[in-house]
């Protein structure tokens, strides 16, 4: 097996991002990272990535506005954001979710804020 990361990282020790995400394991096509405890009403600004994001809700609840069209996310919840689809979060209530990226967000500058 060949890796580019730890094999193994705690989210209690897993390094921030700019938004304060949690980057968690990571390999060359596919990383993890976790929001923990995010503010409920909190609005996040309408960005395009260049990675495809799928996630799952752990508690709390939000709304993603993906390209004009606005989904429900809550406990249980799993969604998925397409490589460049212009996208944002309403947090409604305190919101824990992971994710998973394809590409690595966090390699080569793709989750610059």
């Amino acid at each position: 097996m060949t890796t580019t990361g730890d094999i193994k990282v705690e989210a209690t020790s897993a390094p921030q991002g700019p938004e304060g995400q949690r980057y968690l394991a990571s390999g060359r096509a596919l990383s993890m990272r976790l929001w923990e405890g995010e503010a409920g009403g909190t609005e996040k600004a309408p960005v395009r990535r260049d990675y495809e994001t799928v996630g799952y809700v752990i508690s709390g609840r939000a709304e993603l506005e993906l390209e004009g069209r606005t989904v429900s996310l809550e406990k249980g919840s799993s969604w998925v954001v397409p490589k460049g689809a212009a996208h944002t979060y309403r947090i409604i209530e305190a919101f824990t979710a992971v994710e998973a990226t394809a590409p690595p967000a966090e390699a080569h500058g793709r989750d610059a804020v």
